[in-house]
C-alpha cells in the first residue's frame, strides 16, 4: 500500500510497534495519522513528534472506537488504513481470573471487530480500505504461561481471515 497521502488510524500508537507504525506512517507521506491509545499523554507525545493527531481511545469500548473513526472522517473526508494494534497480555494459564479473560477478549479480540464495524461502511462504499490487525506471533502458534493472550490472538487471525474471504473481492484488504 502506498501510503503517501493515505488517512490512517494507528490503536496502541503510543508505545511499541504501534508507535513504530505511526513513525513509519508519518515518514511514508501519509496525510493524516491519528495516534490512538488509552494513554493520552504518550499518544500526544507521539502525534506531537511525528506531526499527527494525539487520540485518547479505550479500544473495548465500541463507541469510544465509533468516535475515533467519526473524528478522523470529520477531519480527513474518510479514513484509508485502520491498524488494530492496541492489546493485552498477562502471564497467567486457563486459570487466569475471569476478569483477565474478558480483558484479554475484549481488547485483543472485540477491539478488531469494533474497528471493522466503525471504518467498513466508508470503505466498502468506495470499494477500497486497509484493515491491519497485529497478532503477534501467538496469532499462530502458541504463547507459553499466558494462554488468555494465545487464545484472543487465534481470534484475531481468524477474524481477519474472515474479513479477507468476506471482503476481499470488494477491495478491503
Amino acid at each position: 500500500m502506498d501510503i503517501k497521502d493515505k488517512v490512517v488510524i494507528v490503536t496502541g500508537g503510543a508505545s511499541g510497534i504501534g508507535r513504530a507504525l505511526c513513525e513509519a506512517f508519518a515518514a511514508q507521506g501519509a496525510r493524516g495519522v491519528f495516534v490512538a491509545d488509552l494513554d493520552e499523554v504518550g499518544a500526544s507525545q507521539v502525534a506531537s513528534a511525528i506531526g499527527g493527531i494525539g487520540v485518547a481511545v479505550n479500544v473495548a469500548d465500541e463507541a469510544d472506537v465509533q468516535r475515533l473513526v467519526h473524528t478522523a472522517t470529520d477531519r480527513f473526508g474518510q479514513v484509508d488504513l485502520f491498524c488494530s494494534n492496541a492489546g493485552v497480555i498477562v502471564r497467567a494459564d486457563e486459570d487466569a481470573s475471569n476478569d483477565q479473560w474478558q480483558r484479554h477478549w475484549d481488547v485483543n479480540v472485540m477491539a478488531h471487530v469494533h474497528a471493522a464495524r466503525a471504518v467498513l461502511p466508508q470503505m466498502l462504499a468506495r470499494g477500497q480500505g486497509y484493515l491491519l490487525h497485529t497478532a503477534s506471533a501467538a496469532g499462530l502458534l502458541s504463547q507459553v504461561n499466558a494462554a488468555p493472550y494465545s487464545v484472543t490472538k487465534h481470534a484475531a487471525v481468524a477474524f481477519a481471515e474472515w474479513l479477507s474471504i468476506a471482503y476481499g473481492e470488494r477491495g478491503i484488504r
